[in-house]
C-alpha cells in the first residue's frame, strides 16, 4: 500500500476559466505573453519592423476571471504610479506539443478569450534601463484579467476580428487581429520551439497601439469581435 501524501500546507486550488456554452472550466497551466506583436504598438514603444517574436510569462494566480455580464474588480497594484492597460486576444491551448508547424498549429487551439496584460510601466521601464528582467512590471498579482473562453468552433473568424478597449467610455485601443505581426499559428510555432506546450496553456498574443495609464475609479471595457466583452473597474489599493 502506498503512503498517503502529506503536504506542509494545503495546496492552492486549480486556477480555471469558464467555457462559454458549457458548465466546464478550462484549467490553466501556464501563461505566455508575446511582446510588441502589433506594428503600431511596436512603434509607440520605440521599435519598428518585424523583429523575431519574444515572450514573457505570468504566474497562473495573476488571472482575474470576469464572467460574462459581470464587472470585475481590478485592484491598483503596489509600487507603481503608471499602470497601463493592454487589451489582447488570448489563445487557449487544448492539445500540447513541441516544434508545432504553423500549418498544424490551429489544431492545438481549444478556444479564444479576451484578456488584459496589465503593466506597471514605470517599473518595467526602470528594469529595461538597467538591463534587468522586468517580471516586476508584468508578472504581478491581478495582472492577467480574462473573460470566458469561447471554443474555437464558436468563435468565428478570430484572425480578422476587431479588437478594442475603452476607458470610461472613450476609445483607447482599436485595431484588427489581422494586424498581428506574428499571427496565431506563427506564434504557436515559435513558442513551441522553445517550450513544450501543454493543454491548459494560455497565450496572450500582443496588444495594439494606444496603451495608456489608468487610475483608481476608471472603468475598462474591451473586447474581440465574436468573443464578448471584458469589463473591469479599477479600485484603490487596500
Amino acid at each position: 500500500m502506498s503512503a498517503i501524501e502529506e503536504f506542509v500546507f494545503s495546496p492552492p486550488s486549480v486556477v480555471s476559466v469558464p467555457v462559454v456554452g458549457t458548465g466546464a472550466r478550462f484549467a490553466v497551466h501556464r501563461i505566455y505573453c508575446v511582446g510588441r506583436n502589433y506594428e503600431e504598438h511596436a512603434k509607440e514603444m520605440g521599435f519598428t519592423g518585424r523583429e523575431p517574436p519574444f515572450f514573457f510569462m505570468k504566474p497562473t494566480d495573476a488571472v482575474v476571471v470576469v464572467n460574462s455580464g459581470e464587472v470585475g474588480s481590478l485592484p491598483y497594484p503596489r509600487l507603481t504610479s503608471n499602470l497601463h492597460h493592454e487589451i489582447e486576444l488570448v489563445v487557449a491551448i487544448g492539445k500540447g506539443g513541441r516544434n508545432i508547424a504553423a500549418a498544424e498549429a490551429l489544431q492545438h487551439v481549444y478556444g479564444y478569450a479576451v484578456g488584459l496584460d496589465m503593466t506597471r510601466r514605470d517599473l518595467q521601464n526602470d528594469m529595461k534601463k538597467q538591463g534587468r528582467p522586468w517580471c516586476i512590471g508584468k508578472a504581478f498579482d491581478h495582472s492577467a484579467p480574462i473573460g470566458p473562453i469561447t471554443p474555437a468552433a464558436l468563435a468565428g473568424d478570430v484572425a480578422k476580428a476587431e479588437i478594442w478597449l475603452q476607458v470610461n467610455g472613450q476609445d483607447r485601443q482599436r485595431s484588427q487581429v489581422s494586424q498581428l505581426i506574428w499571427n496565431i499559428a506563427e506564434t504557436i510555432e515559435h513558442l513551441s520551439a522553445a517550450w513544450d506546450l501543454q493543454a491548459g496553456d494560455l497565450i496572450f498574443t500582443g496588444t495594439p497601439a494606444g496603451v495608456g495609464a489608468v487610475v483608481a475609479g476608471d472603468s475598462l471595457q474591451g473586447g474581440v469581435a465574436g468573443l464578448g466583452t471584458l469589463q473591469l473597474s479599477v479600485v484603490a489599493a487596500q
